[in-house]
This record gives structure tokens, C-alpha cells and sequence, in this order.
């Protein structure tokens, strides 16, 4: 068995993968969401410390466990630099106490592998990742054979929402928020520009569509946010397809992915499902439970880099705050 980490962000999570089966034997996560609310957004500090609180809590479930584990796999990348450090010092602790090889996992990969949780990979494949820190579509041929081919210019389609629920006064994290208060808005209420419209680039930019939604909120009440929530979903997942339209041009999918946190948002699901259909191309989303950061993920790619003994050395592992694929 694999016993993985993940602490990149708020949520601390442990899981425990049976290599030969893939079958997920454990998994806990505590979501920090309800102590940052209060700030509209994660406080790294903070996070590191209910890090330190959370993770032992849920390795002495473990301890069943630790006689069969073969290694112990840690997000390693990319993530906030302070939380990151709770996850690759406990993971390098029970690595020399239990005598078991170390793996770092990259956590966007991560994130493709949540499609494959208690299953067996399909590739290659096109995705789109979304999240509170990333936007960009890759080309995923295998585990070592990855080519991002679009990114976020600044702001990322998850970060967006986090953004815009924050000027609202929602909380966080936004991207949940904003999409049911959406479902009651008028989404043509508001005519905010599409991001990148004219441009050739096959890139994506939600700077200039957050400040106009900004532009918005200070001229309206409150009871027009549901109709500014709706609006803003609405253009926000325009730009995604119409960007990936373009793409579809020169690489037509034959099967695509959507991943990361924000692929959870209905909506985007639903118009990504409309435009991949006159190209008969097959949808593969992760489990609503797995969008978000979880121990899972981390777990399903380690089964893979222990089959190919991609072991991290002990002393050069280091938590990475902006490495990227």
C-alpha cells in the first residue's frame, strides 16, 4: 500500500491506495474552509498551522496500515510554500521511521489523476484544469509524456470566482457560492465583454473581466448580485470555449477531461459537454468529491511512479510553491 498527503492549500488529507488493486482503502480530509471564510480567502499562516493540527490527527488512523505500506507519496508542487512543508516533513518522518522510499507528486498531475481513482488510466487525452490557482489544457499522453499548450495570462477561471464572491461579500471559497447564487440571475443582464475575444492567442485572461464585474457590483444593490453572479459564470465560460473552440481547430479531441476544483462547477460542465459533441468526442470528469484537493489523487499518481520507482531523494525533496507542468 501507498500512503499519501496532501497539503497545498487548506485542506489537510491522508489516504491510503492498495497498489495491485488501486482500490482506495482510506481517505480523510479537514477542510479549513469555515476558519478562512472569515478572511474571503485562504490566510497561508493560518492554513500551516491547522495543518499541524489536522495531519497527526489523521496519520494515527493510519496506523493499521503501516505494516503494509511500500511508500509514502507527498504533494511536493506547486502549492503555498508554508503549507506545502506540513506535508513533505511528515511524509519525510514516516519515510525513515517505517524504512519506505519517498515520492513528491506534482499536484496538477495529481488533479488528471483524480479521473482514474480506483481505475485504470485512459490516455491520451486533451484537458482542461481549472482551479483556484491554474487554468490551462494539456495534452496528456502518459505520466512523463505532459505538454501544457494553453495558460492563464493572470488571474485563473477559479481564482475569479473566489474574487468576485469576495466583492460581493459571500465568503469563501467562491466558486460554490457564485454558482447557486447564479442560478436564480439573468445571464444576459449584464454585458460584459468576452476576455480575449479578438485575439489569435489560444491563452486565457480574467483580469479585465473581474475589474468590469468590480465596475458592477459598485453601482448595483444586492438585489441585482444574483443577475451579476449569472452574468459573470456566464462570460467566464464563454472564454473558456470559445478559446478551446479555437484549439479544436488544429487538434480535435478524442477524448477530453475537465479537472481541477473549479470542474466541479455544473454550469461549466454542461457547456463543455455542448461544444465537444460535433466532434463526438468523449467527456471524462472526475468524481464531484475528487474535483477539489484531495489525498486520492496524490495516491493514484504515486502507484504509477512506484511502478516505475520514481522515488524522491531525502535530503533534495523540498516543497515547491510555483512549479507547474
Amino acid at each position: 500500500m501507498i500512503l499519501s498527503i496532501e497539503s497545498s492549500c487548506d485542506d489537510s488529507a491522508i489516504a491510503i491506495t492498495d497498489i495491485k488493486t488501486k482500490k482506495l482503502l482510506f481517505h480523510k480530509k479537514i477542510s479549513q474552509e469555515l476558519e478562512h471564510s472569515v478572511y474571503g480567502g485562504v490566510v497561508p499562516e493560518l492554513a500551516a498551522r491547522l495543518h499541524a493540527e489536522a495531519l497527526p490527527k489523521i496519520l494515527e488512523e493510519c496506523r493499521p496500515y503501516f505494516k503494509d505500506l511500500k511508500a509514502v507519496a507527498v504533494t511536493s508542487t506547486p502549492g503555498l510554500a508554508v503549507t506545502l512543508v506540513e506535508g513533505v516533513t511528515m511524509a519525510k518522518a514516516i519515510s525513515i521511521v517505517l524504512d519506505i522510499p519517498l515520492i513528491g507528486v506534482n499536484h496538477l498531475i495529481g488533479h488528471i489523476y483524480s479521473l482514474f481513482i480506483e481505475k485504470d488510466t485512459v490516455f491520451p487525452l486533451s484537458v482542461l484544469l481549472v482551479s483556484g490557482g491554474h487554468t490551462q489544457v494539456m495534452e496528456v499522453k502518459s505520466l512523463e509524456e505532459i505538454e501544457t499548450v494553453a495558460t492563464s495570462m493572470d488571474d485563473s477561471f477559479g481564482e475569479s470566482f473566489d474574487k468576485v464572491a469576495k466583492m460581493m461579500g459571500l465568503g469563501y471559497p467562491g466558486g460554490p457560492l457564485i454558482e447557486e447564487l447564479a442560478k436564480d440571475g439573468d445571464r444576459k443582464k449584464h454585458n460584459f465583454t468576452i476576455p480575449l475575444s479578438q485575439s489569435p492567442l489560444i491563452a486565457f485572461s480574467y483580469s479585465g473581466l473581474k475589474n468590469a464585474v468590480r465596475l458592477a457590483i459598485e453601482k448595483a444593490d444586492k438585489e441585482d448580485y444574483k443577475d451579476i453572479a449569472a452574468s459573470f459564470e456566464y462570460i467566464a465560460t464563454a472564454h473558456l470555449t470559445q478559446k478551446l473552440k479555437k484549439y479544436f481547430k488544429t487538434t480535435k479531441p478524442k477524448t477530453f477531461a475537465i479537472v481541477g476544483g473549479a470542474s466541479a462547477n455544473l454550469y461549466l460542465r454542461s457547456q463543455i459537454e455542448e461544444l465537444l459533441k460535433p466532434y463526438n468526442s468523449e467527456l471524462l470528469l472526475s468524481e464531484l468529491k475528487y474535483c477539489s484537493d484531495n489525498a486520492a489523487m496524490i495516491g493514484r499518481v504515486a502507484i504509477e511512479m512506484y511502478e516505475k520507482k520514481m522515488f524522491s531523494n531525502l535530503d533534495t525533496l523540498i516543497s515547491s510553491p510555483k512549479s507547474s507542468l
